[in-house]
């Protein structure tokens, strides 16, 4: 898949409505506050108004968590300190409700749906379709992405599918009512690919990108580092072009979650980015569909240095910083709360004639007898 073929499968992104975040602007300025005295929730809210196109933005009616599952070969190296039986075993507990993607997502009022684009595993491992009842066949790509050091990640035909799926997965829940979508992800070995992205699209070394995954010890550490070396020299030829780029060092996961994160722009629904993984995926996507970063905000920071990177390149701050480095998108549904009363204080707050409240004076008092003890 080249990067022609991806425009051509990507709709135009649209601009955030300037009117909507002018007029949340106005608004935030005749609250009973000081003028950005709130921080981040005055910009969220202005963001929220410009992405619905409504001031005040709407409380959130249906937020979903979309959970991308896909092993890699390159795990097979030992560049984990978990094997990869493991990704079909936490897709399970998803459907269970038993991961902490569950467990968050309960406490924001969010619903869970996990997606097996290639987890390596004989037969899907995940329902299909928004209620579980869509052949799970229509979102598998492939049994585990290749082995990123020595083969292609996936062939054309399957990088094509897999952005085909992301996009599908996003129609459905936004047609299904999703007002704001959280990608997460589950797959062992991912964070490997994603730092290879990152440090091709950001022309970095492997030192600067390769982190402790899940908690990989220093031999480990030297192994991953090796196949990133070895995966960029790659990638390398393709750095200038995002597509090609996921097909030969990324895989099925990460190109699915770059075409959602695409067409959840290009379909006006705001977005909370998750980990490095996540962040990778949205690196690559806003090369392939300029705008797109535009629809979303960075919920948490990653201990994983090539998050920190990837955000920087998209111009995003993450919202919190809680040490999570779980991914499933665990630390997005946490800044849910953050996103929601951003909302809520635009809508909600009194304005200063509403309240009987004085606002800022712009009299300055010219007794010179007048100092500060006397202000009352």
């Amino acid at each position: 898949m080249d990067s022609h073929d991806t425009a051509d499968a990507v709709l135009a992104i649209p601009a955030l409505d300037a009117d909507a975040m002018a007029a949340a602007r106005r608004r935030q300025a005749q609250l009973t506050k000081p003028p950005g005295a709130l921080g981040r929730l005055e910009e969220l809210s202005i963001w929220l108004a410009g992405v619905q196109g409504a001031c005040p933005p709407r409380p959130f009616a249906r937020i979903r968590a979309v959970v991308v599952a896909g092993d890699h070969g390159i795990a097979r190296i030992g560049v984990s300190a978990f094997p990869s039986d493991v990704t079909a075993q936490m897709v399970a507990n998803f459907a269970a409700g038993g991961a902490a993607v569950n467990v968050l997502a309960r406490q924001v009022d969010a619903s869970v749906r996990v997606v097996d684009v290639s987890v390596d595993a004989p037969e899907p491992t995940a329902p299909g379709g928004v209620d579980g009842q869509a052949p799970p066949e229509r979102y598998r790509v492939r049994r585990s992405s290749g082995r990123i050091d020595r083969e292609d990640a996936l062939s054309v035909d399957e990088a094509e599918r897999a952005f085909t799926v992301g996009k599908l997965v996003a129609d459905e829940e936004i047609d299904a009512g999703a007002d704001l979508l959280v990608p997460g992800e589950m797959g062992i070995g991912n964070t490997t690919p994603a730092a290879t992205i990152v440090a091709l699209l950001c022309d970095r070394e492997p030192i600067e990108v390769v982190g402790r995954g899940t908690g990989i010890d220093d031999e480990r550490w030297m192994v991953k580092t090796a196949a990133i070396r070895d995966a960029m020299r790659r990638g390398r030829p393709f750095a200038s072009n995002a597509a090609s780029m996921l097909r030969v060092v990324g895989g099925a996961d990460l190109f699915a979650l770059a075409g959602l994160l695409v067409q959840a722009a290009a379909r006006r629904t705001p977005v909370i980015l998750d980990g490095v993984i996540v962040c990778a995926a949205a690196l690559a996507a806003e090369r392939i569909a300029p705008g797109a970063r535009d629809w979303w905000v960075a919920g948490t920071r990653s201990p994983e240095p090539a998050q920190a990177l990837a955000l920087d390149s998209l111009g995003l701050t993450p919202l919190l910083d809680a040490g999570l480095r779980l991914g499933e998108g665990t630390g997005a549904l946490l800044a849910v709360p953050i996103v929601r009363a951003a909302q809520a204080t635009l809508a909600e707050m009194a304005t200063f004639d509403q309240a009987g409240v004085s606002g800022k004076s712009t009299d300055i008092d010219d007794d010179p007898d007048t100092g500060p003890d006397d202000i009352t």
